[in-house]
């Protein structure tokens, strides 16, 4: 431990992002990147956006894209923040709208970057337990707190909540603000925004890296009334005034105008998990319903690492969370029909192969 180091930097327990491989010919169905192209569109624009212009800094209030990402969701401009991807949007606003002296309270199966924001914050935080199947019940969260954060659909479980759940949560708690994480809720799940109107509370935030087939360009948002998206400016403006750069602001804005392309490669999506998901289930798998773009699933008579490293020594990445209640299970990216294909064509000779074994003569 460096003597440098600031005491906050000591006590930090930091986020593990999934593994980028610099490996060729993986199959990489373990960080839930989009397995279709981003829009020609967006392309075209970002290409545009190259030249003489790059000398000058870019609208630090990202107007066009605002602009965009607010018609696109029926509310005003001042409705919507955007920044450096939704982890830095989320960052945010766990410093700048729930930071308080009452626990904040989020899942204790979900996106593990919640806790890592507490301890660079400072904030104290308490965890809820899912159900026993990994469903969200809003009745958990009864009582006083500084804030709630929910993924929905969850990560890593991929369980939607109902837009009516998410309200009453959010009318029960008019003393605090709900943020509501949609990274994923172009997949399947029900959006939150329609609520914002009605509740000054509510956040919601998403992102560009999966239904937009974006993550390289790091672009995120948030939607709530505007009371809430000055707070999270005047964070910005406290940190970086200049979270998106020109080539960002202009691929972003195509993308969320190129309605066709989203509509047509989320839709691909979704009907490849669906056909993964039976395909696992017949193989014996245990699948969680997923609203999102992967399934989470376990095998009963597979230890969930083990299939990973199996899988690894075969060229497809998936991911496999050593954590109480879910180290059992791996996360599976939804990728292209022939990648699922060849997924399921590894898992089904691993399984035989481990089958085989287990009745050989001793």
């Amino acid at each position: 431990m460096n003597p440098y180091w600031s005491a906050v930097v000591r006590e930090l327990t930091p986020y593990v992002p999934g593994e980028q491989p610099k490996i060729d010919k993986l199959i990489k169905l373990n960080t839930n990147e989009n397995p279709y192209p981003p829009s020609p569109a967006a392309i075209e624009a970002m290409h545009a956006e190259i030249g003489n212009g790059l000398r000058l800094y870019p609208d630090p209030q990202s107007t066009r894209l605002r602009q965009a990402i607010a018609a696109a969701n029926g509310v005003s401009s001042d409705c919507v923040f955007v920044g450096n991807g939704s982890d830095e949007v989320l960052a945010h606003a766990f410093q700048g709208l729930l930071r308080h002296e009452l626990p904040l309270l989020f899942p204790d199966v979900s996106y593990s970057f919640y806790p890592v924001y507490c301890g660079l914050y400072g904030i104290e935080y308490r965890t809820v337990a899912l159900r026993e199947d990994f469903s969200l019940a809003v009745d958990d969260y009864a009582g006083p707190c500084g804030g709630i954060v929910i993924a929905n659909p969850n990560a890593p479980t991929g369980r939607a909540l109902p837009r009516a759940e998410v309200e009453r949560l959010v009318a029960a708690h008019p003393e605090c603000v709900v943020l509501v994480d949609e990274a994923y809720v172009d997949f399947g799940g029900e959006s939150a925004v329609p609520l914002v109107k009605r509740y000054p509370n509510l956040l919601v935030t998403q992102t560009l890296s999966k239904s937009r087939s974006l993550a390289g360009l790091r672009v995120g948002l948030a939607i709530g009334q505007p009371g809430l998206i000055e707070a999270l400016v005047r964070v910005k403006d406290s940190f970086n005034s200049y979270p998106l750069g020109r080539i960002a602001i202009a691929g972003a804005t195509a993308a969320y105008e190129d309605v066709e392309h989203f509509e047509r490669t989320r839709s691909a999506v979704i009907a490849s998990r669906e056909w993964l998901a039976g395909e696992l289930a017949a193989l014996g798998f245990e699948v969680l319903p997923s609203g999102a773009n992967f399934v989470f699933a376990r095998h009963p008579d597979h230890d969930g690492a083990a299939l990973q490293a199996a899988l690894r020594e075969r060229r497809v990445l998936v991911r496999h969370f050593a954590r109480p209640r879910i180290d059992q299970y791996l996360r599976i990216t939804v990728g292209t029909d022939a990648e699922c294909a060849t997924l399921v064509a590894a898992l089904r000779e691993i399984l035989a192969g481990q089958a085989a074994r287990a009745s050989a003569p001793g």
